[in-house]
């Protein structure tokens, strides 16, 4: 929702994002990495969630779970070729990459098979099928489960911005999973004092790679 949020104010058609980019870098780098940084970090909810469903259904937790667990690494496939598009921006030009986007998108539909091209259907449809199996099973109410299949409609393509239906479609997502994380943290245990020692320690690796890595 923070990635749909930052980059609405502009046009989601794929000049105006590029467009967009070369008068606002920070910010669209920012949405669109808020953005994709929230498909991968989906997995565990999914996960969650088809777990509970194949406790009475066992199907329908695992059809629909690994359909829109195969929908999220086609997202985030997606998303490399927003970064690299951006970037190459910078030292291209905003006319050049423009052409290169429509030949791009060309080259993609004439593709006869590449397997991102080949799941493109379950970033769609496995939403639905993950949706019925939460009602079906009743791991989710039919409000919630009718949120969580409204995510069908989020567009999916290169250089995608923020349309009308992607804030139903996030939303409907927002709905169907804050509660259930909520739930899911009053209910379980808390941490244990070793358990937060390695968050800790892993924080402070990560801070001291992305300082020091890049520099070799």
């Amino acid at each position: 929702m923070t990635g749909t949020l930052l980059r609405s104010q502009f046009h989601f058609f794929v000049p105006h994002q590029l467009a967009a980019y070369t008068r606002q870098p920070a910010l669209i780098t920012a949405a669109y990495t808020c953005f994709a940084a929230g498909f991968v970090l989906l997995w565990p909810a999914v996960m969650t969630l088809a777990q509970r469903i194949a406790a009475t259904s066992p199907l329908w937790g695992l059809w629909g779970g690994c359909l829109v667990i195969v929908g999220l690494f086609t997202r985030t496939f997606q998303f490399g070729t927003d970064h690299l598009a951006f970037h190459l921006t910078d030292s291209l030009g905003l006319q050049t990459m423009l052409n290169g986007i429509d030949d791009y998108y060309m080259a993609w539909r004439d593709t006869i098979w590449h397997p991102f091209r080949a799941i493109s259907g379950p970033a769609f449809f496995g939403w639905v099928v993950l949706a019925i199996g939460a009602y079906r099973s009743g791991a989710l109410g039919l409000g919630r489960s009718v949120a969580l299949g409204l995510m069908s409609a989020l567009a999916l393509g290169t250089l995608k911005g923020t349309e009308p239906q992607s804030f139903i479609a996030v939303g409907g997502l927002c709905v169907a999973f804050i509660p259930l994380g909520i739930s899911l943290l009053r209910s379980g245990p808390p941490p244990t004092r070793r358990a937060m020692v390695w968050v800790v320690a892993l924080i402070i690796v990560h801070i001291l790679m992305t300082a020091y890595g890049p520099r070799g």
